[in-house]
């Protein structure tokens, strides 16, 4: 099964491009994280349209991803409501199918594999490097080899993730074909916005910001910000229920004396190091933020803090402690050496394992890399070698061939890397490397060297500056006589006053998020303030480096939003409304712009060559209805009544409409980028129309 093994490595990219690909594998073992609650007995974790999920295929997926984004720092807490999106889309995707009647026969999947077309990861693994040429031949081969393999829990595997990505891809094509395929733009219509988007006109005007009048002078009420929300009940709509709490914090960072007590620390270890030979036994047995690198870095690596000051350091000298980041350190310079700061080497890998699995005894793979080496010796090509025998897929199309930074010693194992870095250019080299993912001999042979320069072994003992158990105990201490003080919403004000703390408000907080930002990750904090009502304060609860009180300030249902919830988007536009009734009322006096310049005690401004592909006024900003105003034929030669536009009040004189060459494509050729343009739009937009449509119950919170 080492090709589907290959498959995996060289095709991750596909699985890091597209969740959506790697979400659909399954991984049968026990990912399953529950906590304990009284819905452990079922495992339904959600529905879509009356269709169940199960808690099961969650964890499972998850599980996947996880292992395949295990080196991109990826959160747990991000991966749960991603591949739950990730289901519930795939679930309404299907319906849709089945009430559509697609399907994807047998004889589809024969010809996407091994047709014109072939999938990426089927021709990356399936190509000659030496020609680019997609072997065909050899694909079916190794197809029909792995259907007889039935039983073996890797040709399920590769099934899962990568056939059945295929088919759904290939089914989500035909269902956006379907959908987009009655897109139909009439020639008129091109041909108008054709001469739309190459007209021009001129205008004169007078502007009034609404800034020009006071935000205190405006007032908007609960009931005007009701009636605005009836009025336009679509755009202020949620989906699922939020809250919103203000929240004191009490911090428990390290103070002064916390970092002075590490400061100390390290001086008193300052002596002993200096002294000590053995560098990573004693980083190892006294602990240090950054471990021991048995290596050497060149001089353009050295960016550390204090760097000039280190590599002035005699052999066995210690300098410090100083601060760097949260660290206080200690250095000892180790010792120092010539290096180049970049190599070119090429390689042949036999394995004798891989990720665990034994691939060849280890005599016969020492045997194999020294017959390669003593043909190559006796005028064999290294091309070929690598080509029949390297078991390193990634260096196959490139003779072998690495090129490495010195920035990348430490990432290579050891033996490779010493042999490339410590050597000259033109040795030849059998080594034994052993390593977490694979072990084995290499062949290696050092083609380049560039930039030789002084590298550093430095030894760095480094000490977190951390909060002490007597800063923590102060912090947990204050905080809970403030709770104690503080067991209503008056309370909760009136403490703060007296403290002089602030309340922070948090954003809207949904039932399933998992942090609150700004402060960070507390999932249990989360549901305390979904488990209790308006007014209610939390005991004491520590996030990150804080303690926390919390006063739950509203709950904003799902469906139409309350005034409250909407003010802070709505009451603007209230207030510019009002802004321009005041402005219009007091400022815009008179028939002419001159003597609405007058009046508002402006002057009357040019705008010219404005057009409807760029609704901007150079100056003022985004104004659609300044511009469409502009190519109002009524208005040339005359004056617009004042506009309430985006920014504030204009009167608008035309001054002429006209046509600039035609940069923009031949009207059939607008058609057909319109009609792209809307098939494209319809095929990003249609997924979310149908999960919109779709009624989804989320018991997530009943299980994390």
């Amino acid at each position: 099964m080492s090709v589907i093994q290959r498959i995996r490595d060289k095709a991750a990219w596909i699985i890091f491009g597209a969740i959506a690909l790697a979400l659909i594998a399954f991984i049968v073992q026990d990912a399953s994280f529950r906590r304990g609650n009284v819905f452990s007995n079922s495992s339904t974790i959600g529905k879509v349209n009356g269709q169940s999920i199960d808690k099961k295929e969650l964890d499972e997926k998850i599980a996947l991803v996880e292992q395949m984004q295990q080196a991109q720092g990826v959160q747990r807490d991000q991966l749960i409501s991603s591949v739950w999106n990730f289901m519930v889309d795939e679930t309404v995707l299907k319906q849709q199918y089945q009430k559509l009647g697609l399907a994807f026969s047998a004889k589809e999947l024969n010809d996407i594999l091994f047709g014109n077309n072939p999938p990426a990861w089927l021709r990356q693994q399936f190509t000659d490097p030496a020609t680019g040429v997609f072997n065909v031949d050899q694909a079916k081969q190794y197809f029909a080899q792995i259907k007889k393999q039935k039983d073996n829990p890797n040709v399920s595997l590769f099934y899962n993730a990568y056939i059945q990505p295929t088919i759904d891809q290939t089914l989500r094509q035909k269902y956006n074909e379907l959908i987009s395929g009655a897109v139909y733009v009439p020639k008129w219509m091109a041909e108008k916005t054709s001469t739309d988007n190459n007209g021009i006109a001129n205008i004169s005007y007078v502007y009034v910001p609404y800034a020009s009048v006071s935000d205190s002078a405006v007032k908007v009420s609960d009931d005007e910000i009701a009636a605005y929300l009836s009025k336009h009940p679509n755009d202020f709509k949620q989906d699922e229920e939020t809250r919103q709490v203000s929240y004191v914090t009490f911090d428990a960072t390290p103070s002064a004396q916390d970092s002075v007590a590490v400061f100390n620390q390290l001086s008193t270890l300052k002596s002993e190091m200096a002294t000590n030979s053995d560098m990573k036994t004693f980083i190892g047995v006294k602990g240090s933020e950054a471990p021991f690198f048995d290596g050497y870095v060149t001089s353009v690596n050295m960016k550390m803090p204090n760097a000039d000051t280190l590599k002035r350091l005699a052999d066995g000298q210690v300098y410090g402690p100083y601060l760097d980041g949260q660290n206080y350190v200690v250095a000892k310079m180790v010792g120092r050496r010539e290096m180049p700061d970049s190599v070119k080497v090429r390689h042949i890998l036999v394995k004798t394992a891989d990720r665990g699995q034994p691939v060849l005894a280890d005599s016969v793979a020492k045997a194999r890399i020294d017959s390669i080496a003593n043909a190559i010796k006796a005028g064999a090509s290294f091309e070929a070698m690598v080509a029949k025998y390297s078991d390193d897929d990634g260096s196959k199309g490139t003779k072998g061939e690495y090129e490495f930074p010195s920035s990348q010693f430490g990432g290579l194992t050891k033996e490779f890397a010493e042999t490339a870095f410590y050597g000259n250019a033109g040795d030849k080299k059998v080594v034994k490397v052993e390593s977490g993912g694979y072990s084995g001999y290499h062949y290696i042979e050092v083609l380049q060297q560039k930039n030789r320069q002084t590298a550093y072994k430095v030894a760095y003992l480094s000490k977190p500056i951390a909060a002490s158990q007597e800063t923590i105990s102060a912090a947990s201490s204050a905080s809970q006589q403030f709770a104690a003080a503080s067991r209503s919403k008056k309370q909760f004000e009136e403490t703060a006053t007296k403290q002089n703390k602030a309340p922070i408000f948090s954003p809207e907080l949904r039932e399933n998020d998992f942090s609150i930002p700004g402060l960070g990750e507390n999932r249990t904090f989360i549901k305390w303030i979904f488990e209790h009502n308006t007014g209610d304060i939390s005991e004491p609860t520590e996030i990150g480096e804080h303690y926390v009180v919390a006063l739950i300030n509203s709950v904003n249902k799902a469906g139409l939003l309350s005034a409250a919830a909407a003010r802070p988007m709505v009451e603007p536009i209230l207030k510019n409304e009002k802004k321009a009734q005041q402005i219009i009322a007091a400022k815009f006096k008179g028939n002419t712009l001159e003597a609405y310049a007058q009046s508002a005690g402006t002057t009357v401004q040019r705008a010219d060559s404005i057009s409807f592909q760029s609704p901007v006024i150079n100056g003022v900003g985004n104004e659609p209805k300044v511009i469409g105003v502009a190519f109002n034929k009524n208005i040339q030669g005359k004056v617009s009544e004042p506009i309430a536009g985006n920014t504030g009040v204009f009167a608008v004189k035309g001054e002429g409409i006209s046509a600039r060459a035609s940069m923009s494509a031949s009207p059939d050729d607008q058609r057909k980028a319109i009609e792209n343009n809307m098939r494209a739009q319809i095929r990003y937009r249609s997924m979310d129309a149908i999960r919109r449509a779709a009624e989804v119950k989320d018991f997530r919170s009943k299980f994390f």
